[in-house]
């Protein structure tokens, strides 16, 4: 018989980690393909070899029955042979069952495989594709970040224009404190980065040039207008808001006796377009205030939201970096289990295959003693065939010499009858009957030899018959004992094919653990890189903020 035995493919040579060579694949793919295209020619020549014992065993069945009717073996004989034909056929219809399934269980293998392969390769393509939303995503992303690193590089340039001019205001302001109204104090000490520039061409610069002109007169000859004839165009550079100090002119200017009403008319001329033209600028610093009031509460709520992205993504981290560590202490666990189990069906296989080869020896060894047996019945057959024919010959013989005795004793009785009927002795004649009798004895002598010899070959074959029911008997217990151990090799077998089972099961799951570790992995790594540009572009937010800050507290200082 042949044996359900797998493939060397599955104990190591071929493992799941070579789903994604294709080499392996192929080979695997070859070996599967010979194997099975090996047992289908097996599995043909199997059923032509039942085909052809069949037919002999027809013949001999045939050659039996006619030996049987011509009387040169027994029934018993017959149904021996008989028996062991038929078992020689059941055994031969039993190679090719166990051969049919082990083809079988080969193209079960080839289907579960496939199924693998493509749950694999289903499995690969959503991943490339998740990987390219992923890419667009990130694309999307970059832009919208380079887009804001413009926005945030032209927000840069203009706070440089801004600290350039309040630097320029804070430098006069402190050449001349104290001579300005206390609302644009006010309104220059809330935010003094605002968005305002003081250019050269303004209808302030064209106002200070007219009151300069009007104040180089040569008619105001006082020391007091020659001074503000000196800084009047200093002074209307500081933004133009010196009424409090033009009064103190005044003041000055009543106490001197060189001042006319020309002057005084000039004078009051230039102070309430001076206070009209800082009403205006107060109206616009107020509006350019409030502006830059809405844009930074908007910078700042963003500020807010990027921060609670931050928060949100930080805490995202922190729980999928915990499902990692869980996943690497489960997928530990499952290593540790699939490492005992290894070790387990390592164990169950030696075992399994210690008593595979104690019962393949014991099975030889049984093999042997039947080939044996089946031999010395050969031999028992021929003796017991020879012994027939020897028997048939001394009963012809027998039969023969009864006939002959039988024949002299009619001829005896005859010549007795005739001798009496003479009544006279002869001598010729009693000579003649002392020769019969003396062949009488001799024949008599003859057939209790031959009846001697026929009761010890009836004893001899009797014993020779005894001999056989025995060998029978024990070929008997032989068979029975061979199918109990082809019983246990097929429980063998079965609980080896589910140790396998549950072996590939573990692996599957330990392969998809790997899988889903990995496409965790790379989430983390994603959001890692999104938090450190947000790092990055936060801590820029927050250096453009501490110099506006700083800028704003020298401002008010």
């Amino acid at each position: 018989m042949c044996n359900l035995r797998r493939e060397p493919v599955f104990f190591g040579d071929f493992k799941f980690s070579d789903l994604s060579n294709l080499q392996r694949r192929k080979r695997f793919w070859k070996i599967t393909h010979e194997t099975v295209y090996k047992y289908r020619k097996m599995i043909k020549y199997n059923k032509c070899t039942i085909r052809r014992q069949k037919d002999k065993i027809n013949s001999l069945n045939s050659l039996v029955d006619q030996l049987c009717e011509e009387k040169k073996i027994s029934a018993a004989q017959s149904l021996v042979l008989k028996a062991l034909r038929q078992r020689e056929l059941e055994e031969a219809k039993g190679r090719a069952a166990q051969m049919e399934k082990t083809m079988r269980w080969w193209s079960d293998c080839t289907a579960n495989w496939r199924e693998k392969w493509s749950k694999v390769r289903n499995e690969r393509n959503k991943a490339r594709e998740e990987c390219k939303q992923l890419r667009t995503k990130l694309e999307t992303l970059l832009k919208e970040s380079s887009v804001t690193k413009r926005d945030k590089e032209e927000l840069e340039i203009q706070n440089e224009q801004l600290k350039k001019e309040i630097e320029r205001i804070h430098i006069l302001l402190l050449k001349h404190a104290g001579q300005f109204d206390s609302q644009i104090l006010e309104a220059l000490s809330e935010d003094p980065l605002k968005d305002f520039v003081f250019n050269s061409g303004s209808p302030i610069n064209e106002r200070q040039n007219g009151i300069s002109s009007s104040q180089s007169n040569p008619e105001c000859d006082s020391t007091a207008l020659q001074d503000l004839d000196a800084s009047a165009i200093e002074e209307y550079i500081l933004q133009g808001a010196v009424p409090r100090f033009l009064k103190d002119i005044e003041k000055k200017t009543d106490t001197s006796e060189l001042v006319n009403g020309a002057a005084e008319k000039a004078n009051e001329d230039k102070d309430e377009y001076e206070e009209e033209y800082v009403l205006q600028k107060l109206s616009m610093l107020q509006l350019r205030l409030d502006e830059t009031t809405k844009t930074l509460h908007v910078e700042r709520e963003e500020k807010s939201q990027l921060h609670r992205t931050i928060e949100r993504l930080t805490s995202e981290l922190q729980e999928i970096k915990d499902k990692c560590e869980e996943l690497r202490e489960s997928k530990q666990d499952t290593m540790r289990e699939m490492l005992l189990l290894q070790d387990e069906h390592q164990k169950e296989l030696q075992l399994l295959k210690a008593d595979l080869q104690d019962e393949t020896n014991s099975r030889e060894g049984m093999d042997k003693r039947l080939n044996d047996l089946r031999a010395e019945l050969e031999r028992l057959q021929a003796e017991n065939a020879a012994e027939w024919g020897k028997r048939e010959r001394l009963e012809t013989e027998k039969l023969a010499l009864d006939r002959e005795n039988k024949k002299m004793r009619s001829e005896l009785r005859d010549m007795q009858e005739r001798m009496e009927r003479k009544g006279r002795p002869v001598t010729n004649s009693d000579a003649e009957i002392r020769h019969l009798q003396q062949e009488l004895a001799d024949k008599n002598k003859e057939i209790a030899e031959l009846k001697h010899s026929q009761t010890k070959l009836k004893k001899m074959v009797q014993d020779k018959m005894t001999e056989l029911a025995h060998a029978v008997r024990r070929a008997e217990q032989y068979e029975s004992e061979v199918k109990k151990l082809r019983g246990r090799i097929e429980e063998l077998k079965r609980d080896l094919a589910v140790a396998e089972d549950e072996l590939d099961a573990a692996a599957n799951n330990i392969r998809k653990l790997q899988r889903t570790n990995d496409e965790l992995q790379e989430q983390v790594d994603n959001f890692q890189v999104q938090l450190q540009h947000l790092h990055t572009s936060m801590e820029k937010e927050d250096g453009g903020e501490e110099m506006a800050l700083f800028d704003e507290t020298e401002c008010v200082t």
